[in-house]
């Protein structure tokens, strides 16, 4: 049984210790006494050819539902009822779905939110197997967000993404995809027991954009959960050309010393490039794979996201890092 849960934010994020009410325009989705009762036929009732900004507020509640956002013209921002918007801890708004990628066809389709519209930030809890939380496959931001899930949590895979203050968990290639540019800023990264692999780039040629930044991140074992020493590692490469940076993060003793793993004993490691700057705790000593690179200096924003990045409508600059 999958269940995943989410909290939705918008394309212009406003501060505040709390969001319990729909901001003005917007549509609001509620158990009882809304517009809708459903986020999905809220995000049905938008156009998607008007380039007027859009707003959704989901009220706190479970739904169960698959929520898609397909692609649009206009920004779109989708609040989620909250005690304190800038934490993933006061998230109220839950959306609960079972597919498994095998039932569904495709890990996408089994993804309890699926968004293919660019410019939509997303605030997402989840907990599953063979299934996803998040399937992203546009330049979007996700501030806040709780992703929880076993395999396959969070499919990073088109576009560019920028990962504010979230908690993402799993246990097996949980952090995944084959296009995306991806910053993660000061996430907390929890793994649980039964897994052994944090992230699976599929990178695939020397001129696929894909790049993971993990910067100021926490990785550490989910709680309840029991993960031994040297259970997990920072990735294996699902493709050849994989390219995945931890930074400045803290790594628990969850991490083996080797950092890295292959594919199933894959030996073609020649053009994968693992790297590691200036990260701390016991997980962040021992002798990496000799294939690893340790950095001498930090990778920049710009390197993973592009110049203009500040500028897209997915990035919210005033979002606490």
């Amino acid at each position: 049984m999958k269940v995943l849960a989410l909290l939705l934010s918008s394309a212009s994020l406003v501060l505040a210790v709390s969001r319990t009410s729909p901001p003005t325009g917007c549509l609001h989705v509620a158990k009882s006494g809304g517009q809708y009762t459903t986020v999905q036929s809220a995000i049905n009732s938008l156009s998607t050819t008007s380039t007027s900004d859009q707003c959704v507020f989901i009220n706190k509640g479970t739904y169960t539902e698959q929520v898609y956002i397909p692609k649009r013209a206009a920004k779109l921002t989708v609040y989620g009822y909250t005690t304190d918007s800038t934490s993933y801890a006061g998230n109220a708004a839950i959306i609960t779905y079972s597919l498994s990628a095998a039932a569904a066809g495709s890990n996408d389709l089994s993804s309890t939110l699926r968004v293919w519209a660019a410019n939509v930030k997303v605030y997402v809890i989840g907990q599953g197997s063979q299934a996803l939380a998040l399937s992203a496959q546009a330049d979007g931001g996700y501030y806040g967000c709780q992703f929880y899930g076993f395999q396959d949590t969070v499919l990073a895979n088109e576009g560019k993404q920028y990962y504010s203050k979230c908690l993402i968990t799993g246990a097996t290639d949980f952090i995944f995809g084959q296009r995306a540019q991806a910053w993660f800023e000061a996430c907390d990264i929890r793994v649980r027991s039964g897994g052994y692999y944090i992230t699976a780039s599929g990178r695939d040629s020397s001129t696929n954009l894909s790049y993971y930044l993990f910067n100021r991140c926490d990785v550490a074992a989910a709680t309840g959960e029991s993960v031994s020493s040297g259970q997990y590692y920072l990735g294996r490469p699902w493709r050849t050309y994989a390219r995945v940076v931890f930074q400045s993060t803290s790594l628990s003793s969850v991490i083996n010393g080797a950092g890295w793993h292959d594919w199933n004993g894959d030996t073609d490691v020649a053009n994968i490039y693992y790297a590691e700057y200036a990260n701390t705790g016991s997980g962040a000593s021992g002798t990496r794979v000799s294939w690893s690179k340790k950095l001498s200096a930090s990778v920049s924003a710009t390197t993973v996201l592009g110049s203009g990045y500040t500028s897209g409508g997915w990035f919210d600059a005033s979002y606490p890092s």
